[in-house]
């Protein structure tokens, strides 16, 4: 087996037994506690602003700007206006389409 295969394997096996352990350690309808609750709650937006990031920058192994960063930057504009996000998504979406309509 190759270097690769074995990391794979041994993550597979960690996140299952950490995914096990939860149900195990609370199975008996005890709640989380309160910190827990708290980080749980907070943990869901850095971890899609890392993958939007990521997805947007970069290609392979180098930092791109491309149509992506166009529409990302629509996006932050529309959020930071407080707009509905259904319309976030649609002006970034227009804005990639128009970039890449003119640009490419």
């Amino acid at each position: 087996m190759s270097d690769a295969t074995i990391v794979i394997l041994l993550l597979a096996a960690g996140t299952y037994c950490l995914k096990a352990l939860g149900p195990i350690y609370f199975g008996n309808s005890r709640q989380l506690p309160i910190k827990f609750q708290e980080v749980a709650l907070l943990l869901p937006t850095p971890l899609l602003a890392a993958l939007v990031v990521t997805s947007a920058f970069s290609e392979t192994s180098s930092l791109v700007f491309d149509a992506r960063v166009v529409g990302l930057l629509a996006a932050a504009i529309a959020l930071w206006k407080k707009l509905p996000f259904f319309i976030v998504v649609i002006i970034a979406a227009v804005a990639t389409a128009l970039w890449r309509l003119a640009f490419s």
